[in-house]
């Protein structure tokens, strides 16, 4: 679990670069995760015992940096990738996992499965469609998803486009460093994305998907049996990303966003 050898390989973080994602496994121990989770359970006031408790499609948990969860984000193995993926000295390290949505299964649509990127300045505006992002996603490094219960393809696992990154990338390219709103990006930038292969992100708890700032990703109504358990974190930048930095020190995630731009013709679809 704490060996530092257990780095990406190339194959990974190429898979980064034109997907827009890798997948952790154990990324860190189940038995935090079951520590995590025991705690969520208390704040959400349902019984896991009782799912006449669970009237709600999803339940949203506020900041959480109790021990088990600063753990779980700072385990050797997300360190040396989050070196590899944003670049040494280039990220600050997450103490805490922000809000947990827990979704519940339940035929009710739960109000929030739309396909989005999640912007990352201008937040302090009161319309969240005011968001905002840039072609330097300022704010964000990473997107990234910590699974504390074991997820399969009926509990809601986040749907991810797989290279969205790259479409989000152009659209944003024009707007400069103003970017664009959250609402913006919503009328003109995820349809672009349509095409893209979706993936789920499945997985035991303890896996962790380190995900592009522009991957274009969605919730989904929970068809399982179980409750499911996600956080979902920036990585936050110590520096901007410049997407024009000379190889080598480029990181994969400003490496995506210059193919993007070097690659400026629509893709095939």
């Amino acid at each position: 679990m704490d060996d530092i050898r257990r780095r990406l390989t190339d194959a990974q973080v190429e898979h980064f670069i034109h997907e827009g994602f890798v997948r952790l496994d154990d990324a860190f121990p189940r038995a935090w995760a079951d520590e995590g989770r025991a705690l969520l359970w208390r704040d959400t006031r349902c019984d896991p015992q009782a799912p006449a408790t669970w009237t709600k499609p999803v339940i949203r948990l506020g900041h959480y940096g109790q021990e088990p969860f600063a753990r779980a984000a700072s385990t050797p193995l997300l360190h040396a990738a989050f070196d590899q993926l944003v670049g040494p000295g280039r990220w600050l390290p997450c103490k805490a996992l922000g809000t947990f949505p827990v979704r519940f299964p339940s035929p009710e649509d739960p109000g929030d499965a739309g396909w989005h990127i999640d912007v990352s300045f201008g937040t302090e505006h009161p319309d969240f469609l005011q968001w905002r992002a840039n072609i330097h996603s300022r704010g964000r490094a990473l997107l990234m998803l910590f699974l504390f219960s074991d997820v399969g393809p009926d509990d809601a696992p986040t749907r991810i486009r797989a290279g969205s990154h790259l479409d989000i990338a152009r659209t944003l390219a024009p707007a400069g460093e103003a970017g664009l709103t959250l609402g913006e990006l919503a009328a003109q930038g995820f349809a672009d994305s349509a095409g893209r292969p979706e993936v789920l992100a499945t997985g035991e708890a303890g896996t962790v998907y380190l995900c592009h700032p522009f991957l274009v990703h969605s919730a989904q109504s929970h068809r399982g049996t179980r409750p499911r358990f996600m956080a979902q974190p920036p990585l936050l930048p110590a520096t901007p990303l410049v997407s024009r930095r000379e190889d080598p020190a480029c990181s994969p995630v400003e490496q995506a966003i210059r193919l993007a731009l070097e690659t400026r013709q629509p893709r095939e679809r």
